[in-house]
């Protein structure tokens, strides 16, 4: 069996190594939890959700463990991977729990039931930008819904989410409910994808990769979920504090180094205030600091990998080309390092402002009014996130209806604070949604029952 060595990105170790399973490995962890799916699906749901709580705890407890791995595998600060590697993903578990609890799995109408059950075996394929946190938004909600899973995390990040596989484990999921297959996307993942006994397919990632999940999900004639990518504008109107809101907008894009699917990465502002707002970007981008995950005072760790690097420096390279103006020092350290960079001067329909980047990489956009603010934050290919910064709430609304994003989130309210609002997009951000209510449906099939 081949061994994938797994590279730090903070200084080139060797921090692990996982198997490279074959497709017969896969083909025989699918078997299982197809196996094991009838009788979980039997369990009572107060049950499954007390084991989601026990599982919450048991992460809680393994909390530095999880983030020193998640800091030492992909590179993020660690106080970052706390937050969004353990608590985050605590909250998840419990809430995911807590809407089982409540959730109406038969529904009574005139004349006939509605009934929610389990839709059989999962494949969950999760991304290597928030690891751990990935796997809780499908496996959580798959468990409560009486599924059975099999899970194929990134090889580039792949220690933490194998230790919550097995906190599940110890927390009371039995054998073969979930399964874990560690390996590369297009043999591993490819053979999960297409394997015998797979119902329902859950993966993150990118646009190129989920087309290639769903057409194959769809061949095969199974559900597919698919939370792909995004171009995110966080839209500030004209009635704040700009000294107050830039500066935060602006860290905002930078978290995780812009590795994030939802990261704000467009600034939209009133054309008239864009002296202010690009000297404000300019000044927050430029006292964050990049260094060392495991340093208190480090913003941004490196990228995940010097691929991931030459690729950021690829768009920032072709934006200047075009005639985008860098603010600020251009400052770039040693690969995979990268310093945050804000780009004005940007045409709409310039590559940097279409395409997502997934680095640290701001562009300033200015709007003429609400009307044309809203029409180039939806001017993109995508819609999985945005963000508004307004003082007046009807105002705020307004703009709300009008934004084609699965999420909106108003003066600064993050995802942490919401750990049960759906999350997908419009779009070429995906199809489906994670957490919540509508977390749980993704993993049920419907049945009606006339009587």
């Amino acid at each position: 069996m081949d061994e994938i060595q797994v590279i730090s990105p903070v200084d080139g170790s060797v921090v692990a190594t996982v198997a490279e399973r074959t497709p017969a490995d896969v083909r025989a962890t699918v078997a299982a939890a197809r196996a094991a799916a009838p009788a979980w699906g039997e369990v009572p749901v107060a049950d499954r959700a007390a084991i989601l709580d026990r599982w919450a705890q048991a992460v809680l407890d393994a909390g530095d463990e999880i983030a020193d791995s998640t800091s030492r595998e992909m590179g993020m600060p660690r106080a970052l991977a706390r937050v969004t590697q353990v608590e985050l993903v605590a909250a998840v578990l419990q809430n995911t729990a807590a809407t089982a609890r409540d959730f109406p799995w038969v529904q009574k109408h005139d004349g006939f039931e509605v009934h929610h059950v389990p839709a059989g075996v999962v494949a969950a394929i999760t991304p290597w930008n928030f690891p751990v946190y990935q796997c809780a938004t499908k496996l959580a909600p798959a468990l409560a819904a009486g599924c059975a899973v099999v899970l194929k995390p990134s090889e580039l990040a792949p220690t933490g989410p194998a230790r919550f596989v097995e906190l599940a484990i110890e927390a009371g999921v039995p054998a073969g409910v979930l399964g874990l297959v560690s390996g590369r996307g297009p043999t591993v993942g490819e053979t999960l994808v297409t394997a015998d006994g797979v119902d329902v397919v859950s993966f993150t990632g990118s646009v190129a990769v989920g087309s290639k999940v769903g057409a194959l999900a769809g061949a095969a004639i199974r559900r597919v979920a698919l939370e792909l990518g995004g171009k995110s504008a966080a839209v500030v109107l004209d009635d704040v504090d700009l000294d107050e809101v830039i500066p935060r907008a602006v860290k905002a894009a930078f978290v995780n180094s812009g590795q994030a699917c939802n990261a704000p990465t467009r600034l939209l502002y009133p054309r008239t205030a864009a002296a202010r707002v690009e000297a404000l970007a300019a000044a927050t981008a430029a006292a964050l600091r990049v260094g060392d995950p495991n340093d208190p005072a480090t913003d941004l760790g490196p990228l995940v990998s010097t691929a991931q690097h030459a690729r950021v420096r690829g768009f920032v390279d072709r934006a200047v080309a075009a005639g985008a103006r860098p603010l600020g020092p251009s400052v770039d350290l040693t690969a995979p390092y990268c310093a945050p960079v804000v780009l004005a001067d940007v045409e709409r329909g310039a590559e940097v402002a279409q395409d997502e980047v997934f680095g640290p990489v701001l562009v300033l956009l200015p709007y003429d009014d609400d009307a044309d603010a809203i029409a180039l934050a939806n001017d993109t290919d995508y819609g999985l996130s945005a963000e508004i910064w307004g003082a007046d709430p009807a105002r705020i609304a307004a703009v709300a209806a009008g934004l084609r994003a699965g999420q909106v989130k108003v003066n600064g309210v993050r995802t942490r604070t919401r750990p049960g609002a759906p999350f997908g997009g419009f779009g070429k951000s995906g199809v489906g949604r994670e957490l919540g209510e509508w977390g749980l449906l993704e993993f049920c099939e419907v049945k009606a029952v006339l009587a």
